[in-house]
């Protein structure tokens, strides 16, 4: 997860969070551009329009949300997924990427997505919101210490290409 970078709201801005449409390609594209520049990830034009098209298929888990204002702006991306969690015989949806427009931060605009994904995760029975973010990312852990808690989980990954 990116920097969300929310933490001591100065200014709120009236966000609404809705899906990702066809017609937020070059706003969604900015942004994805943006989250894998703060990631250190080069995003070529391939990489890119695989995301897309994943967003955008029947087949595919993920979806995508943006929050927008007033003018319809697209301030933020958020891409999300639904997982099953056996233990807990129930589901929760995984958050798998978070970016907010940086000349949009400080302004309530991730605070925005949370309150949205919290009220879709009740409305549909689940038992939690998960994602994970850079250890190093000090500027989004700060809101996300806020809104959530920290696990006891550590993520490893087998890298195969």
């Amino acid at each position: 997860m990116s920097d969300a970078n929310d933490d001591n709201v100065s200014t709120t801005t009236a966000v609404r969070v809705r899906p990702l449409e066809q017609g937020d390609f070059f706003a969604w594209y900015e942004l994805y551009s943006g989250y894998a520049k703060f990631y250190e990830t080069p995003l070529e034009d391939e990489r890119a329009m695989r995301a897309w098209t994943w967003l955008h298929s029947d087949t595919s888990a993920m979806r995508g949300l943006v929050g927008v204002d007033e003018a319809g702006t697209v301030l933020a991306l958020a891409h999300v997924r639904e997982f099953e969690r056996l233990l807990e015989n129930d589901r929760g949806l995984y958050l798998e990427d978070l970016f907010v427009d940086p000349e949009h931060r400080q302004r309530g605009v991730a605070q925005a997505i949370f309150d949205h994904l919290k009220q879709e995760a009740r409305d549909r029975g689940f038992g939690v919101i998960r994602w994970i973010t850079a250890e190093d990312n000090a500027t989004a852990r700060r809101l996300y210490d806020q809104v959530a808690e920290k696990t006891q989980w550590v993520t490893y990954d087998i890298n195969l290409g």
